[in-house]
């Protein structure tokens, strides 16, 4: 089968290889991949920010495909039907953090495409209860950003504590925010949009943000509660400062450039609070799933064929891409 392999140096590039398609192990699913997202993990991993866990991992952990075979032990899902791939691949089960519930914590976790091969190729594996049935009325491109943008959206938007009806702070306008925003918008939030970027400062307002700026200019009221989605340091302190009294920012990002020092005064006085998203729980995407049947999002995709997944990368890191990219994978003959 085609796929995308990371390469053993820092060479910036993925490698095309022909490999094996892989058979399931017990309690996995052969999936056949339709569609797979392309994230900035995937950059950073490509890249060697993140070292990669497995010599020459296929990446790609947002994965939508239909189930073809399954391996001892399965009962559910069953050949035929459309699951998805996601980054949380398996915890251990018995730590405290995953007893606790919070098993995105799990210090023996595993990721699909940084521990095991993922979605940039024509068939993937996954553990059938780290996989997810996915909600019908979207097509198979626009499931794909849910699984990973989508869902760490979701955990940050907890994480940032917002309260209901109020005002919501968006740092950065890519994959996860758009789709972040559009989920505080659905449930009764005021969002205000802090990006450079013209184009997303104008697909923010044709979402419902109630303004869209840049982050150094900083929103037009207070806000009860931000996310920080590029991963840029230095706009931790700015974030906090636009936060009213009893705000909290959620950083949502797997990697951030250096945060410059912070001033009590300005920055974290007057209980003002900074929250990190780790990864996700399985709970968290069952839930967002939920929530995505339930008030239609609409994902802005830009649209890759399977032999540009580089380009669809080099694109992402220099802020080409509009919404979410994603890769289209052919049907095999």
């Amino acid at each position: 089968m085609p796929a995308w392999v990371v390469p053993a140096d820092r060479s910036g590039s993925l490698e095309r290889a022909e490999l094996p398609v892989p058979s399931p192990s017990p309690g996995e699913l052969l999936v056949r991949v339709r569609a797979c997202g392309v994230c900035r993990t995937d950059l950073h991993v490509r890249d060697h920010d993140l070292l990669p866990h497995r010599e020459r991992v296929v990446p790609g952990h947002e994965a939508v495909g239909d189930v073809v075979a399954t391996g001892r032990g399965v009962t559910g899902p069953t050949a035929g039907a459309l699951i998805g791939i996601p980054w949380l691949r398996g915890t251990c089960g018995v730590c405290p953090y995953c007893t606790r519930g919070r098993e995105n914590l799990c210090l023996s976790s595993l990721y699909t495409g940084w521990d095991a091969d993922g979605g940039y190729a024509a068939y993937a594996t996954v553990p059938a209860d780290h996989s997810y049935e996915m909600p019908s009325g979207y097509p198979a491109e626009e499931l794909a950003p849910l699984l990973c943008a989508g869902i760490i959206g979701y955990r940050a938007l907890r994480r940032a504590d917002l309260p209901a009806g109020g005002r919501l702070g968006v740092y950065g306008f890519g994959a996860s925010a758009h789709l972040t925003a559009q989920l505080a918008l659905a449930e009764g939030a005021t969002v205000h949009v802090l990006t450079r970027s013209p184009a997303a400062r104008a697909l923010a307002l044709e979402l419902g943000a109630a303004s869209a700026r840049d982050a150094r200019t900083g929103p037009p009221e207070p806000l009860d509660s931000a996310i920080l989605f590029a991963p840029v340091g230095a706009l931790v302190p700015v974030a906090l400062e636009a936060l009213g009294s009893g705000g909290t920012l959620a950083v949502a990002g797997i990697h951030l450039s250096d945060i410059p020092r912070l001033d009590y005064q300005r920055h974290l006085f007057r209980e003002r609070t900074v929250r990190s998203v780790t990864a996700n729980t399985r709970e968290d995407g069952r839930a967002f799933l939920a929530a995505a049947a339930e008030h239609r999002l609409r994902p802005t995709l830009t649209r890759y064929d399977f032999a540009d997944a580089d380009t669809a990368l080099d694109d992402l890191a220099a802020g080409r891409v509009h919404g979410a990219a994603v890769l289209h994978l052919p049907s095999p003959p």
